[in-house]
């Protein structure tokens, strides 16, 4: 399975449109090249994130409809295959690519994607990426991209996967090839499968597709029905969601207004899986405590409220707790707060949402760059802030009361080792059946229950949404 997205519409060209591109003196599909290599340069040299970055750079460039859509696939697919890209190109290239230089080397896989995994014409692609290099690195180096990418032209994806990652060898680097995935990525995530490792590829092939667009309908604040007015369409598992087909979410007067907003199923679900997890005694205070940038707080609020609860949000960082004020309404607090050293005293709350920080590898289809930024060596240096978070968060909520430790991570250190080690030895904490509780509320969900330990796993390639752990934890 080729590691991107394949475009779609077969065309070479956009004709001119009103707006940026025309001022430019530049076609658009030109300009959607440039835009993309752009976003993925600052990527690289500025740890940017692109789905952050590129809808600003689309608007102050003018670009829309098939052109914005062209620039998105060649930003978000040339960041998800780079890895296959580049064993493509070291094959193809008579010096390291380790030798190239940066913005050159950027060209040229922002080339290879076009060849190996659109319907461009090859012959387009390589001129469009061949003029890029010339405007970014210099006539004899666009001379360089010319004769590597008319070797790339050669042979198809297939035929080149059957060179760079071949079967009957080591069958981690074959993924890693095939499927663009740093090794000690799919190796994690082969061992977070378990019994069910023989689903690699199918995880891997899920964490290369585009995700859909899931909205989220606030209760009591938004409404499903806003939403599909709106061009929203029925979401498969949350009470709550909604998938927008195409279009942007921000010109929905409902997201715009922070009454709904953009969030995945999965998250949406951990979220209500903690405010259905049976508790003992009284039920008015909730915290979300590692709370930014807001998605499940907002829906946690919300949910609050009917519920006649409160909810308060808390985040170690200014500007993270600023978004999360944005998505609760007043009926919320939110402070800035440090919840490894927490400024509420112990016990003071009925439910708590623990959204520890972690690797991300359970959002890589959204962050296809993220796979490339960090080695094995940032789950060394998350898991003791998470074992002290959980245990802070188990001192935060009563006895009776109820904690959802939630990682967008599927990795066993940082998700069933973690619980696993900070439960050892403490008979004044059970583990609730998490599955059950899930299926409370969205009773179309299977697959997410994965041995005896009563822990929830989501799956791209089962759900359709980020990977994502659950386990609900009451105290005796």
């Amino acid at each position: 399975m080729p590691p991107a997205h394949r475009d779609q519409r077969g065309r070479r060209g956009a004709g001119r449109r009103p707006g940026g591109p025309r001022r430019t003196g530049r076609p658009p599909e030109d300009l959607a090249r440039r835009t993309a290599f752009d976003v993925i340069r600052a990527v690289q040299t500025r740890d940017a994130y692109a789905n952050l970055l590129l809808p600003g750079r689309l608007r102050s460039r003018g670009l829309t409809g098939r052109d914005a859509a062209l620039a998105t696939e060649l930003t978000y697919g040339t960041l998800r295959g780079r890895g296959t890209y580049d064993a493509v190109l070291a094959l193809c290239s008579d010096r390291d690519l380790r030798r190239i230089d940066p913005p050159l080397l950027d060209v040229l896989r922002l080339g290879a994607h076009q060849i190996l995994a659109t319907r461009i014409p090859s012959h387009a692609a390589v001129g469009t990426a061949v003029e890029l290099a010339r405007s970014v690195a210099g006539p004899a180096r666009a001379k360089f991209a010319n004769a590597v990418l008319r070797k790339v032209a050669t042979r198809d994806l297939e035929a080149w996967l059957d060179i760079v990652a071949p079967r009957g060898g080591d069958e981690v680097a074959r993924l890693s090839v095939a499927y663009s995935h740093p090794a000690w990525i799919v190796s994690a995530l082969r061992d977070s499968l378990g019994p069910d490792r023989d689903e690699i590829e199918r995880l891997l092939a899920a964490d290369n597709e585009r995700p859909r667009v899931t909205l989220v309908a606030r209760p009591g604040r938004a409404t499903l029905e806003e939403l599909y007015e709106a061009g929203a369409e029925p979401a498969p598992l949350s009470p709550y969601g909604a998938v927008l087909p195409e279009g942007d979410p921000g010109a929905i007067a409902a997201v715009r207004e922070g009454r709904a907003g953009v969030q995945d199923e999965a998250s949406q679900l951990v979220a209500l899986a903690l405010t259905a997890a049976p508790l003992e005694g009284p039920d008015a205070r909730w915290l979300d405590m590692c709370a930014g940038p807001g998605g499940k707080a907002g829906l946690l609020a919300a949910v609050a409220a009917q519920h006649g609860a409160r909810l308060l949000a808390s985040d170690l960082q200014p500007h993270r707790a600023g978004l999360v004020a944005g998505a609760v309404d007043d009926r919320a607090g939110v402070i800035v707060a440090d919840g490894a050293a927490p400024a509420w005293r112990p016990g003071a709350f009925d439910r708590v949402l623990l959204d520890v920080p972690c690797t991300g590898l359970g959002a890589l289809r959204r962050r296809p760059e993220a796979r490339w930024r960090r080695g094995p060596e940032a789950v060394a240096e998350l898991t003791p802030l998470q074992r002290r978070l959980l245990a802070s968060a188990l001192e935060a909520v009563r006895p009776g009361g109820v904690v959802a430790y939630v990682t967008c991570s599927p990795h066993l250190a940082e998700t069933s080792v973690v619980v696993d080690d900070v439960l050892d030895g403490r008979d004044d904490v059970e583990r609730l059946d998490a599955p059950a509780v899930l299926a409370s509320v969205a009773p179309g969900l299977t697959g997410v229950a994965a041995g005896k330990d009563g822990y929830a796993r989501f799956w791209p390639h089962r759900h359709g949404t980020d990977a994502m752990f659950l386990a609900l934890l009451r105290r005796r």
